[in-house]
């Protein structure tokens, strides 16, 4: 379904823990471009050390685009706009609450079209190496709602060089630019405009080098040696469905196992009969999900659809240690996928998401190992017949945010 590229390095990251300095280390070494899309940018402990990697390297003359989401992220406080201003740091807020409502503010949240968010995490460093996950620039041991953590949150992000960079070089420049000139329908030729932008060198596009075709055997060789990688975007336009077809094709190829992890899960039916057909078939479906209560409408909205999958022979493991946020899976241990896509309304059918597809024996096991580590250390299993005889006040709970969640998804005209 997607072109699969030769990844020159692919590195799993595992938590903010080795994300957080493997992406300073890549911002002190920039020498051109940085750019950096995230749903949420919080200033403690970790944020913070990012926050002043990214004013050194516009220090050193280095171009600094941050994008973030205007819900995700609070206003960017005063003293950090003070710096990214005297640095040159390039601060822009997606789709902010208030922007073209007339003054609603927060009522901005009623218009269904506040609702498509920008959810991915991408960072690319001069077009040479790209970092994608589910990691927001957040503390590992902070939670904006909840405080300090006495653990780390779980969660994946990738990093690769090559083709993949480029890709999520050039797709996150022409999101900078439709934000910045706007989203105004009397822009009836943005692809037009956005080609004569490219073409003018902006942010040094017109220099991308062209990845020429192996010349030789021993290059064709070495390259059939890389792992197979895909940067799978979705979006409102062409690509509404890309990561959840992803999904369903990898699910309905699969004939050994299946394991995904996944911090927001409500499958739609499709997705969801997938998952049954699979384990109905043989397959050895398991399923590691937020065994921690962070938000009312995911955390119970969730619980009505683990019925059918339970009865299916699906294995369904909490995660207890603390707030599991990872959106990853892996598939008859080759095929795997790490991203910010949850397997939820919101993401599938809403959201800007990015994840990473691979096809990699390698990758995919040690992928697996750490989904593997965590059930069986920090997880508890779900017990289907103490699920099915859970407290009467516990369904009601489930239902009701379940009927909430749909009726919200009517708003905006969607079908789930």
């Amino acid at each position: 379904m997607f072109p699969r590229k030769s990844a020159d390095e692919l590195q799993l990251l595992h938590s903010g823990q080795a994300f957080f300095p493997a992406l300073i280390e890549a911002f002190d070494a920039a020498t051109r471009w940085i750019q950096l899309e995230t749903y949420i940018f919080d200033f403690h402990g970790a944020g913070a050390q990012v926050a002043d990697a990214l004013i050194r390297a516009a220090g050193r003359g280095v171009t600094v685009q941050v994008l973030v989401d205007g819900i995700g992220t609070s206003p960017l406080p005063s003293d950090w706009h003070q710096k990214f201003a005297r640095a040159g740091v390039a601060w822009c807020v997606y789709s902010p609450l208030g922007a073209g409502l007339g003054g609603l503010g927060g009522l901005g949240l009623l218009v269904p079209e506040r609702w498509r968010r920008l959810h991915r995490k991408l960072c690319v460093v001069d077009q040479r190496l790209v970092f994608c996950g589910g990691i927001n620039v957040l503390d590992d041991y902070f939670d904006l709602i909840h405080g300090e953590l006495k653990a780390p949150r779980f969660d994946f992000a990738v990093a690769a060089t090559g083709a993949l960079a480029l890709e999520a070089a050039d797709a996150m420049a022409l999101l900078w630019w439709r934000v910045q000139v706007g989203y105004s329908a009397r822009q009836r030729h943005l692809g037009e405009a956005w080609e004569k932008f490219r073409a003018a060198g902006y942010g040094g596009l017109a220099d991308v080098p062209q990845l020429a075709p192996a010349s030789n055997a021993g290059a064709a060789s070495s390259a059939m040696a890389r792992p197979r990688a895909a940067l799978v975007l979705r979006d409102n336009l062409r690509h509404r469905a890309s990561i959840e077809r992803a999904y369903r094709k990898a699910i309905g190829q699969a004939r050994h196992e299946i394991i995904i992890s996944n911090a927001y899960f409500l499958p739609g039916g499709k997705l969801r009969r997938a998952l049954v057909r699979a384990a109905r078939r043989g397959v050895r479906v398991t399923l590691l999900l937020q065994g921690k209560y962070e938000h009312f409408f995911q955390y119970h909205a969730a619980r009505p659809v683990y019925g059918a999958l339970l009865a299916a022979g699906v294995e369904i493991h909490e995660y207890e240690a603390s707030f599991l946020h990872a959106k990853v899976a892996v598939v008859d241990g080759h095929w795997a996928t790490v991203g910010s896509s949850n397997l939820d309304p919101l993401s599938l059918l809403l959201a800007r998401e990015a994840n990473v597809v691979v096809d990699d024996p390698a990758f995919a096991q040690v992928l697996r190992g750490h989904l593997c580590e965590a059930m069986t250390t920090q997880g508890r299993r779900m017990d289907p017949a103490a699920y099915s005889q859970r407290p009467l006040g516990q369904r009601l709970q489930g239902w009701l945010a379940y009927a909430l969640m749909r009726l919200a998804l009517l708003v905006t005209g969607q079908r789930y």
